[in-house]
């Protein structure tokens, strides 16, 4: 027998109280990951819905999120034909295929100007209909700001050319400067602004020191937000990726002729 007051059980004791909280600890992480899961589901529908201003209230209850998306339509894109696929990303998600080798591909310093290192192959869109015509499309944009990865979404209106909303559900940049992303203010001012130019080019883009209302550019510029260069210069790059031949550009430029 042991004793408890010895070295040897004392060790004893601390061996087995870390098995017990190892054994509870792992019981309730399996126990809770369908639920928080089914939460990271919902928060995305709700960012989903949030951008693309179906819903206007960010406290919006589980039911009137779930009601809300049903009339939005998940499809699946190859970006390497820029066609639909009934193919689905590997892990649920482009966010989480762009993380598998064989799911993605490995950008070169000249494409990755979003930073994001690898692009998956297939991503998931959002679309919404009214009466068989397209109204609008929701994207899934990311790239790296200065602290970290942002992570959002890119609403278009019909004309895949036009900005509904751009808002970010992850964003790791410094408060009250680059953290300035989720600012209402700020992002309003991406309503209405125009992505490509006459020739197709990406065109859309962050000026600092502000935009001047004067200038025939306006339409495609947003002020950048102020004392966060690199923030700025990460958003602008990101979209200038997602939206160009690397991202999404060839799918919207198909979805437009009706060759998606």
């Amino acid at each position: 027998m042991v004793n408890k007051d010895s070295v040897k059980g004392t060790l004893l004791v601390a061996l087995v109280l870390c098995l017990v909280c190892s054994v509870v600890i792992s019981t309730a992480a399996v126990l809770l990951r369908p639920t928080q899961q089914a939460n990271v589901e919902l928060d995305i529908k709700r960012n989903v819905l949030m951008i693309g201003g179906l819903v206007t209230d960010p406290k919006a209850s589980k039911a009137t999120i779930e009601q809300t998306f049903s009339a939005v339509t998940t499809r699946y894109v190859d970006l390497r034909t820029g066609k639909f696929t009934d193919e689905k990303p590997l892990g649920g998600s482009g966010r989480a295929a762009a993380k598998i080798s064989s799911a993605s591909e490995r950008l070169t310093s000249n494409e990755d100007i979003a930073k994001i290192i690898r692009r998956e192959n297939i991503s998931e869109v959002y679309l919404v209909e009214k009466n068989g015509t397209l109204e609008k499309v929701i994207l899934p944009v990311r790239g790296y700001g200065l602290w970290g990865t942002l992570y959002g979404f890119l609403a278009l209106k019909r004309d895949l050319n036009t900005v509904i909303g751009l808002g970010f559900y992850q964003q790791k940049e410094t408060a009250g400067l680059g953290g300035e992303v989720d600012n209402p203010k700020w992002k309003a001012q991406w309503v209405g602004k125009k992505i490509y130019d006459a020739k197709g080019n990406v065109a859309v883009k962050l000026v600092k020191g502000g935009v001047n209302p004067a200038s025939p550019e306006a339409k495609y510029e947003v002020d950048a937000l102020s004392g966060a260069t690199l923030t700025s210069n990460g958003v602008d790059n990101l979209l200038h990726f997602w939206l160009g031949s690397e991202g999404f550009g060839p799918f919207l430029k198909n979805l437009k002729a009706g060759e998606a």
